[in-house]
């Protein structure tokens, strides 16, 4: 989990979630489907406390 800007959540809803509450990001796929891919690389680039790591294969 983080608690960073959320910036994740508007690239790739889909991949990650934040609560209203206290703001922290949450990951919903940790197996992202291949059409989500892009928006997970875009999540990685966007993310500040740099908390996304992709493991490619």
């Amino acid at each position: 989990m983080c608690t960073g800007a959320g910036l994740c959540v508007i690239a790739a809803a889909e991949v990650f979630d934040q609560r209203d509450e206290d703001g922290l990001v949450a990951l919903l796929r940790p197996e992202p489907p291949a059409e989500a891919q892009a928006a997970v690389r875009q999540a990685a680039l966007f993310c500040p406390t740099r908390a996304i790591r992709l493991e490619e294969p």
